[in-house]
């Protein structure tokens, strides 16, 4: 092993006992997980908040003064479901009734690090400039790990229509049929019961949207419908014990190939949130350790051995499994192209929900 010295000069002459501190070592860890949302509301009649510019909120009250009634809606909807969600707005100016184009709003919180984005339009031209948004910002160079939220308070006929146009495995969208809560109340308060849970491989199941209108009995979801909402990638929400609105099971609106299969692969929310989990952690551990790295025949083994820790690392905390099985697909090598790149594969076996528990009772006289 190399012992590297980064600021004392290997050309010093004079006696002494030179010792620099080192702490690129410190941190064995894995990253927090933190969630922040951001909200993309209208700017109402009176609003002191410039346009596209993502400001942190801290009440209702806040957030309807500076950007209007809308924006004090929706916060006080995800507060109420959870009290301690960290929560921003970005306003648009919309002129007459027209529906506006959502997109400077969105890039305005590229830099912002919010990992659950929440427009306060559900159109289909509104969840596609989100769609696009997500793609650009979440891709391999950019490497952002954000989440769309939506939900329908109308029928499963038009959130199933919506979610078929998205088939986005990073948005997910609710719906709750016949609720006064408004749509744009549903979304907030969803997003906020997401961003409670830092697990990003625990299941949202149950979890209950306080502060959301139970609807009557003649419009609640049956288990039939149920079922045809999350085969179609939609997030269905029951009424629960104690008249409470609950999560059933977090989809996303991922249900077909770009071949045009039907694909399960991005199914649950808590794929691509552990996913973007695993790839932050990972690449945490790589910036931390190689900040200053020279590219050696002994670097490719040194990188490896530092993905397989954190891989080991996310086992225990059931994030991910099989890490010794699947340890032969952990490759770090040199490039063929660049004489200064490491090219790797990481397996990552994500941990699945337990979402449904099977038996047979044998009958025995």
């Amino acid at each position: 092993m190399t012992v590297v010295i980064d600021t004392i000069p290997a050309s010093i002459r004079k006696p002494g006992v030179y010792m620099e501190f080192n702490t690129s070592l410190a941190n064995r860890n894995l990253p927090t997980n933190a969630q922040s949302i951001c909200l993309i509301v209208p700017l109402g009649e009176g609003a002191t908040l410039a346009a596209n510019v993502p400001t942190q909120v801290f009440s209702d009250l806040e957030a309807k003064t500076l950007a209007g009634a809308v924006a004090g809606e929706m916060v006080a909807a995800a507060i109420k479901a959870y009290r301690y969600v960290a929560i921003s707005i970005v306003g648009v100016v919309v002129v007459g009734n027209a529906e506006p184009d959502i997109s400077g709003a969105l890039a305005s919180t590229a830099q912002g690090r919010f990992t659950i984005l929440v427009p306060a339009w559900f159109s289909q031209a509104a969840l596609t400039a989100l769609r696009t948004h997500i793609n650009t910002y979440t891709d391999s160079i950019e490497q952002q790990s954000i989440i769309g939220v939506g939900a329908l308070t109308t029928t499963l006929s038009a959130a199933t229509t919506l979610a078929e146009s998205l088939n986005a495995g990073a948005i997910s969208l609710a719906v709750l049929p016949g609720t006064t809560s408004t749509a744009r109340q549903v979304a907030a308060a969803y997003a906020a019961v997401i961003a409670s849970e830092e697990d990003p491989a625990r299941p949202l199941n149950t979890l209950a949207l306080a502060g959301i209108t139970v609807p009557p009995v003649a419009n609640r979801l049956g288990r039939t419908e149920q079922e045809a909402a999350l085969a179609n990638g939609v997030t269905p929400l029951e009424v629960g014990a104690g008249d409470v609105v609950q999560i059933v099971r977090s989809v996303t609106t991922y249900t077909t190939s770009a071949a045009g299969a039907d694909d399960v692969s991005m199914l649950d929310l808590t794929t691509i949130r552990t996913l973007y989990y695993v790839r932050q952690a990972c690449r945490d551990r790589i910036r931390q350790r190689f900040p200053r790295s020279k590219l050696s025949s002994k670097t490719p083994a040194a990188v490896r051995g530092e993905l397989l820790d954190v891989l080991k690392k996310l086992e225990e905390l059931e994030i991910v499994e099989e890490v010794d099985a699947n340890a032969t697909g952990l490759v770090v090598e040199r490039s063929t192209q660049s004489a200064s790149r490491l090219n790797s594969s990481i397996p990552a076996d994500v941990v699945n929900g337990l979402h449904v528990f099977a038996a047979r009772i044998d009958l025995l006289l």
